[in-house]
């Protein structure tokens, strides 16, 4: 046991000595780190001071240069100061210079002013007194002796004045009339077109005369189913090597000239292939109808219009007016209107385009009631065309009154258009109307299909629905035409009136 505390009391011991040696160790280290740092601080502070020291004589060097600096702009600026103030003060001496003269100058014209002003009244009064003096003497007044001296002088003077007013009306009316005529001629000489009119056969190239054999058909079917087709006369025996297409119809010569060329060339030349070949030269017709429409448009240069205007346009392509193509009569009319109207002043596009369209009317007066120029307006106005053409067209036969300069030219164009020699032929317009109107008495009939004037208008034939017509109504219908022609036409000679009626059956082999 005591053996136990002996060494309890021995370890104690030697951690209590431990910790003093421990201590004093720390102690010692310490203090010997102390004297280390002093000496960093005492080196730091050291060589602080000397940086401060440089710092400061830089400091103030450089403000000492900035002085310096600083002191000599002062003085520059105080010396470009006082030069100014030298140059203000010169041009304040020089404006009050100029201002005493000013008003010198001001002062003299007030002076001139007012003399002037005492003359001037002197002046008046001298007047008024010499007026008085001279209506004492005269007896009369102001008044009175103007209106006698105005007597005086228009009595003296009335013959001259009245011979010179005659000398003047008749030599403006002689230079008027010059003039007018000068413009017609200027613009008619401008203008050089065609004065070929329309004929009524078309003749068709043919390369052999066996062509003519395949045309006619076994019994005549083909050349009766291409007449029936088209409307129009085929003549083969007319002359060698061609054969013509004769009818007053210019539309059915054309369809009937393409549908044979196409025939001719296919060398397959049959009913069937007749009856397609001329329906397809309908559409290629309606083609150039749109094409022509185009193709005048812009050879006038009259844009901006409806494509359904142009549609319309084209159809007279195909029309004829006395003998005159009314599309060609219309392009030569738009070409002349613009010449006028660019001599007088007036718009020519409304001019232009106003002769263009002024019988556009014909194009539809065999479907629609009324007069070409009724119709003509109705046709611009449902399509939207601009009221001043319309305006310039309307008046071409004085139906409506002349609003414009432009609707006159176009009245002037149509009659140079139309008068100019070869233009029309009245007798080729009569023959036209006598045949329209004998194909329209054979188209009233109930169950007529088509009806087409041939041969000069000496023989009528007309196709009938053999669903709707008897044969007994067909031979009543024929007696009934003819006796309608009587009474209706004069015409020389005889017109054989031929009614057809032709049942067809048609069933397929399959």
């Amino acid at each position: 046991m005591i053996a136990i505390n002996t060494a309890a009391l021995l370890t104690i011991l030697g951690v209590g000595v431990g910790f003093c040696v421990g201590y004093l160790i720390r102690i010692l280290v310490a203090l010997s780190r102390k004297n280390s740092i002093e000496l960093d601080v005492k080196k730091l502070i050291s060589e602080a001071k000397e940086n401060a020291e440089k710092i400061q004589l830089d400091a103030e060097k450089q403000a000492s240069e900035t002085l310096k600096d600083a002191r000599e702009q002062v003085k520059e600026r105080e010396d470009s100061l006082t030069k100014a103030e030298d140059r203000l003060i010169k041009k304040d001496e020089n404006i009050e210079q100029k201002q005493r003269e000013i008003e010198k100058e001001a002062e003299g014209l007030r002076q001139r002013t007012q003399e002037i002003k005492q003359i001037k009244e002197k002046v008046d009064a001298a007047g008024e007194e010499a007026k008085k003096k001279l209506e004492q003497l005269s007896g009369l007044s102001r008044e009175r002796a103007t209106e006698e001296l105005i007597k005086k002088i228009e009595k003296d003077s009335e013959e001259v004045l009245l011979s010179r007013m005659y000398k003047l009306e008749t030599f403006a009316e002689e230079k008027l009339e010059q003039k007018a005529r000068e413009i017609l001629t200027t613009s008619v000489q401008r203008l050089a077109t065609s004065v070929t009119a329309d004929i009524f056969s078309t003749h068709i190239p043919i390369e052999s005369e066996d062509i003519k054999g395949k045309i006619i058909g076994k019994e005549g079917r083909n050349i009766k189913t291409f007449e029936r087709m088209t409307g129009v006369e085929v003549i083969v025996d007319d002359m060698p090597g061609s054969i013509t297409i004769s009818s007053f119809d210019p539309v059915r010569r054309q369809v009937a000239k393409v549908a044979l060329e196409r025939l001719i060339k296919d060398g397959r030349i049959q009913p069937a292939k007749i009856e397609k070949e001329v329906e397809e030269a309908e559409k290629e017709i309606t083609k150039i109808i749109k094409e022509e429409g185009e193709k005048a448009i812009y050879e006038t240069g009259a844009l901006h219009l409806d494509p359904r205007i142009v549609q319309i346009l084209g159809r007279l392509h195909f029309r004829t007016s006395y003998g005159q193509n009314v599309l060609h009569h219309s392009k030569e009319m738009a070409h002349i209107a613009g010449m006028l109207a660019a001599e007088l002043g007036a718009n020519v596009m409304v001019a232009k385009t106003g002769a263009l369209v002024h019988d556009i009317g014909k194009a539809l007066d065999h479907e629609v009631q009324g007069s070409h120029v009724e119709i003509g307006r109705r046709i611009l106005q449902k399509f939207g065309a601009p009221e001043e053409i319309v305006k310039a067209m309307e008046a071409h036969h004085e139906e409506y009154p002349y609003e414009t300069l432009e609707s006159r030219i176009v009245q002037t164009a149509d009659a140079i258009s139309g008068s100019r020699p070869g233009a029309r032929k009245d007798n080729i317009e009569q023959y036209i109307q006598r045949l329209t109107e004998l194909e329209k008495i054979a188209s009233a009939e109930k169950g007529v299909e088509k009806s087409y004037a041939l041969q000069a208008g000496r023989e009528i034939r007309i196709f009938v629905f053999p669903d709707q017509v008897t044969d007994l109504e067909a031979q009543n219908m024929a007696r009934n035409i003819a006796k309608k022609i009587e009474t209706d036409l004069r015409y020389p000679g005889e017109i054989k009136v031929n009614v057809i009626r032709e049942t067809r059956a048609t069933e397929f082999a399959r």
